[in-house]
């Protein structure tokens, strides 16, 4: 992999407390702005957004929980700002966009601020049963990096010299690819009720759908909110991997859609949704350097991936009819929806009632919102605000058009 192949890092400090989009805006869209900037006039083509914060809770490793809606609604946040910023400087946002895209994943890491590590530290990949890791895993996983973006402020400092003393080693870094860019206003105001969030529960196997056409912020933070659902065993376990089953619209399904000729394919779609997933579930000690593609198998008609010493499998259904494996698969526990999409929740229980079998825990992610921060937080089901497949195929017709004139 050559250098110019490789994604360049962001890594922000701490969100701000209480979470809101116009304070998340205040601290995050400087950098953001910045970052992507350059990438632009570089022609960089990925960008991992590492946003620290304490997001996991628990004292042991193999045990540790978080709040799925906290965690959610921060990914909502990023992906909805991430869009914004992308749409203000017409930057594309899909994967393998081509010139003139930027493909941005947004990875959480678990980082206490006050977390010292002692001289002697070696850091090493350590997992828990979440998909969330912490510093040093981070450090010891995701390398090379094209470029590095340093935010200016204390806490930004901070965070850089932690994770290039934990990194050192794995990269030999010039100073031209360590670039110092703003940051923005983080506000934490103490909050009355100090408790812990309500901590949610994990599940063997969970299930979700959808096109996944030209993978774009709204599947990824989809994907993203399914996946911290998984319950990942430990290593060296007997234990069955935990499964993350994700069905997608067959091609016949979809050629009554807007601008249906220009649908990727079903293997391009799923090769996409497992590309992205590698970035979250892939850990190893050389990094990138084996490739950051995963070997998929594919098995009547659809595609199998092992990740963590296989400890999570994610399979990529090929679906004909509205309910997919969610009726064809008793032991599914979990179904993750969009807002758009919640109705289907409810029908699918009904369906595994007539069956017999167990309802399944249904989480509903949130619409991203790429319209600028209003002074108070809305809910919008606009299609017009969103990122969606069918804009970016309706500005690759108008592109091809424009090109025969």
């Amino acid at each position: 992999m050559g250098q110019d192949d490789l994604p360049s890092l962001l890594l922000l400090p701490f969100p701000p407390n209480p979470l809101t989009r116009p304070a998340l805006d205040a601290a995050y869209k400087p950098s953001l702005t910045h970052a992507l900037e350059k990438l632009k006039r570089s022609g960089g083509t990925r960008l991992v957004v590492g946003v620290v914060c304490p997001i996991l809770h628990g004292q042991f490793l193999e045990s540790k929980t978080l709040s799925w809606p906290e965690a959610q609604a921060l990914l909502a946040g990023m992906y909805s700002l991430i869009s914004l910023v992308c749409d203000q400087l017409s930057i594309g946002t899909e994967m393998d966009g081509g010139p003139g895209s930027v493909d941005t994943t947004v990875v959480l890491i678990d980082h206490d601020r006050n977390k010292r590590f002692p001289p002697n530290f070696r850091p090493a990949i350590e997992t828990n049963n979440t998909i969330i890791v912490d510093m040093a895993t981070f450090a010891s996983a995701y390398f090379p990096w094209n470029s590095i973006f340093q935010v200016r402020s204390e806490l930004g400092f901070q965070l850089h010299r932690t994770y290039l003393e934990l990194a050192e080693g794995k990269q030999t870094l010039r100073q031209s690819q360590l670039v110092l860019i703003d940051g923005g206003l983080t506000l934490h105001i103490a909050q009355a009720d100090q408790s812990l969030p309500t901590q949610t529960p994990t599940y063997p196997v969970v299930c979700l759908g959808g096109t996944f056409d030209y993978l774009h912020p709204g599947h990824k933070l989809l994907l993203t909110a399914g996946a911290l659902l998984l319950q990942v065993p430990p290593r060296g376990e007997a234990a069955k991997p935990c499964r993350y089953i994700i069905g997608i619209t067959g091609d016949e399904m979809l050629r009554n859609k807007k601008y249906a000729e220009y649908i990727q394919p079903w293997e391009t779609r799923a090769r996409n949704v497992m590309f992205f997933l590698a970035q979250l579930l892939r850990l190893s000690s050389r990094g990138w350097k084996d490739g950051t593609r995963p070997q998929i198998e594919e098995k009547d008609g659809n595609f199998t991936a092992t990740f963590r010493d296989r400890t999570i499998e994610v399979q990529c259904v090929r679906i004909q009819d509205a309910f997919g494996p969610t009726i064809t698969v008793e032991e599914i526990d979990a179904l993750v929806v969009s807002k758009e999409t919640r109705s289907g929740g409810q029908a699918v229980n009904e369906k595994r009632a007539e069956r017999g079998w167990r309802a399944l825990a249904v989480y509903e992610v949130d619409v991203l919102d790429a319209k600028e921060a209003p002074d108070e937080p809305v809910e919008t089901e606009d299609f017009a605000s969103k990122i969606s497949s069918t804009a970016i195929r309706q500005q690759r017709a108008q592109s091809k058009m424009e090109t025969k004139v």
